[in-house]
């Protein structure tokens, strides 16, 4: 076979194994064979860059930078719908309707929390991706919607083909991204739907690429291949995009409000936001009759679910010092429920945030979960205020050290720069020893703190200099001779970590646990990714120029490069540790989806273990789920599986398994 007919033979299998991954949930092969056969793909285009073409698997990972985004025209108007915010207003809407026109068709689906967006094929190739913009012009951002895998970029029909839909993050993409921005102390998205219209308008699409986004389609604007809506949906499905499965028929108004309080019920434990739910006249037909006004169809309605807001008082504002030296404000709340669960503190980002929302201490103000996950504080209640609130003034210098705070040029956030300011060092250590770093158990800010309080820890490397210190240690309030032993007995297991999490330890600036593995499994040794060139850590899939200069950046200071030899020269493991997969497993090539709390393993170490063992972990579940393994309180998911049949677990059993 020559190299041009094993390009199209790789192309072609890699699009069916992606399909078979993103789409349907169901990977006929492990990662690492898709891996390889990505590799030979893209060592082959390499050779050839006359057989080019941008809609090779190997272009979906991020590799465009663009200085801007052009502005596109749509075909066809992406008009907003219009809102409806209670049960009696949407049977007002149905009514006019069906006063007219008798009974009607109605196909209900769920509103999703994303960024709308139209995708145009041409000779069945994915040609273009545009926001809505005003609902006439877009931008085109292709770039970066090639690097969301779910999306085909090839489909069975040659015609002129426009489907339109939902850009989103889901709520793991949203909280893994959330938690890597709060490590390397950048500010956190504020809910997915912010996250998801941040990611698409990256103008490097390897941005993009390593923000974990998806999509759901939910509107063609053309009766391809069906009468009705649903059937138009249906046929999108055969074509290989995702269709939300819980959209449905319904022949009553009625029926459609039951489903929505069942869905109200459920959309807390959903992987993904919705904030309602869309109803539309079913029959193509129907609708043209029904018609438009000037900016909405009148054959469609979104009823909006009501925000979960409540009403309580803010005691205090208070500044946490990040380990990079960032300040946050936050505010102390008089506890109070959200959305299931107490709150007692919400984030107020930074100086700007509380001048423009006039937060004040003292005042009554407006609480809710953003994305129903981050407490965040909406707005005060001004006319409640009787004059004792006292206004925010950020303070000059650090809570902690007491140096002088800065705002650089362009940032919204004060930065303490004292390198040796005692918050930055606890929350960098403690970073260092967390479950998923270096894993030393009986670690945490508190215990840090107290250890730089009595002069036994100010670095890393102290850390493995603490069996010299017993007798110190057994001073300390709460440390007896068996927490001593279970301390130095951690701190010791951890010299044999594989490399990928000493890497994610260090705190580099946007290498987080993700990123460490991809590093450790690329480098294999720390010297040999300590010596890395720009160029070599640049063009690593989901690495990328800016995270590759942060660390060029850490490592070109004297003090890391030292510190790491000394780490070294303790006996801390140096090497990445390959898990190879075991062929012999139960678990190998199956979709298994965890719910409940286990009691011997966390959630990580649950998922790290089965994906060692070949499985891939989903987040909901499905008729394609093999297996559900449950601990305690395990809700829907688990009735879910049972309801469909899917084999479910306890934690015994799982063991068992194991």
């Amino acid at each position: 076979m020559d190299e041009k007919q094993r390009i199209l033979e790789l192309r072609a299998l890699l699009k069916r194994y992606a399909y078979e991954y993103y789409t349907l949930d169901m990977p006929s092969v492990p990662d690492s064979e898709y891996d390889r056969l990505f590799k030979e793909l893209e060592e082959l285009e390499s050779r050839h860059p006359e057989l080019s073409d941008p809609n090779s698997v190997t272009q979906r990972v991020g590799f465009e930078i663009l200085s801007e985004f052009q502005k596109v025209t749509h075909d066809r108007p992406m008009l907003s719908l219009g809102d409806v915010f209670s049960y009696d207003e949407l049977r007002e809407w149905a009514k006019k309707i069906t006063d007219v026109y008798g009974q009607i068709e109605f196909c209900a689906e769920y509103k999703i929390d994303g960024l709308a967006m139209s995708l145009i094929y041409e000779d069945g190739f994915f040609k273009q991706a545009v926001t809505r913009g005003d609902g006439v012009t877009g931008e085109d951002v292709s770039s970066n919607v090639r690097t969301i895998q779910s999306i085909p970029m090839a489909i069975p029909y040659k015609q002129r083909y426009d489907i339109r839909g939902e850009v989103y993050m889901p709520k793991s993409s949203f909280l893994r991204v959330n938690r890597e921005r709060r490590a390397n102390n950048e500010e956190e998205f504020a809910n997915p739907r912010n996250a998801a219209a941040g990611s698409i308008r990256q103008l490097d699409s390897r941005i993009c690429a390593s923000r974990g986004l998806d999509g759901f389609w939910y509107h063609v604007p053309d009766d391809v291949n069906s009468d009705t809506h649903y059937g138009s949906l249906q046929f999108a499905r055969t074509l290989g995009f995702i269709v939300n499965e819980k959209t449905s028929l319904f022949n009553d108004i009625e029926d459609v409000i039951n489903f929505i309080d069942e869905t109200e019920k459920i959309r807390h434990d959903l992987p993904y936001e919705i904030d309602g739910m869309v109803i539309k006249v079913n029959s193509y037909a129907m609708q043209r009759e029904i018609g438009f006004t000037s900016r909405i169809p009148k054959w469609a309605i979104a009823y909006k679910f009501p925000a979960e807001e409540v009403v309580t008082k803010l005691e205090d504002i208070f500044i946490t010092v990040g380990r990079t030296g960032k300040c946050t404000p936050n505010a102390k709340l008089s506890p109070v429920k959200v959305a299931g669960t107490t709150v007692s503190y919400a984030t107020l980002h930074n100086e700007d945030n509380i001048a423009d929302k006039d937060i004040r201490i003292g005042d009554s103000v407006v609480v809710r979960k953003a994305g129903d996950i981050i407490p965040e504080v909406v707005r005060s209640i001004k006319e409640n205020r009787d004059g004792s609130q006292i206004p925010f003034v950020f303070p000059e210098y650090c809570p902690v050290c007491g140096g002088r705070l800065y705002r650089f040029e362009d940032e919204a956030a004060h930065y303490c720069v004292n390198s040796e300011c005692k918050a930055r060092l606890v929350y960098s250590i403690a970073h260092f020893t967390e479950r998923n770093a270096m894993n030393i158990d009986g670690f945490g800010e508190k215990r840090v703190e107290a250890f730089l309080n009595n002069g036994l820890l100010n670095s890393f490397e102290d850390i493995y200099k603490l069996h010299n210190r017993k007798e110190d240690i057994l001073q300390m309030d709460k440390f007896g001779e068996k927490s001593y032993d279970n301390l130095i007995e951690a701190i010791e297991n951890s010299k044999k970590n594989s490399l990928e999490r000493l890497i994610n330890g260090l705190g580099i600036r946007q290498v987080g646990e993700k990123a460490a593995k991809i590093l450790a499994a690329r480098f294999k040794t720390m010297d040999n990714l300590v010596n890395a060139s720009f160029e070599e850590l640049s063009e690593i899939k989901d690495i990328g120029p800016i995270t590759a200069e942060y660390i060029m950046d850490y490592f070109k200071e004297e003090d890391n490069r030292e510190m790491i030899a000394q780490l070294k020269m303790l006996g801390v493991q140096m090497e990445y540790i390959d898990q190879s997969v075991n062929s012999d497993s139960l678990f190998k090539d199956k979709t298994v989806v965890l719910t409940g709390t286990l009691e011997k393993y966390s959630r990580n170490e649950a998922t790290e273990m089965l994906e060692n063992l070949g499985a891939h972990v989903a987040s909901s579940v499905s008729k394609k789920t093999d297996f559900v393994i449950y601990g305690a309180e395990a809700g829907s998911k688990l009735d879910k599986a049972r309801a469909l049949g899917v084999t479910t677990l306890s934690e015994a059993e799982f063991e068992n398994m194991l």
